[in-house]
């Protein structure tokens, strides 16, 4: 999934994001970020769908999930 975002920096590593994604499309990263943790990254983009369950769990706002507008057709 491309509308997906996380600000790494705010990631604090409690890893909540990765137990809940029903699809296991995350995981802690093995390096750092600059405050010290393991942060989450998505690992499977192709069978990420969007449910946005990740960023209800992150107790610090650090996942966004976009999601695309429908297009009508007339």
């Amino acid at each position: 999934m491309e509308n997906w975002e996380i600000t790494e920096d705010r990631c604090k590593g409690c890893g909540l994001c990765v137990e809940f994604c029903p699809k296991d499309c995350l995981r802690m990263s093995a390096g750092l970020n600059r405050i010290g943790y393991h942060a989450a990254e998505l690992i499977d983009a192709q069978n990420c769908n969007g449910c946005a369950m990740c960023a209800q769990m992150c107790p610090e706002l650090a996942i966004k999930i976009y999601r695309r507008a429908k297009v009508k057709h007339a």
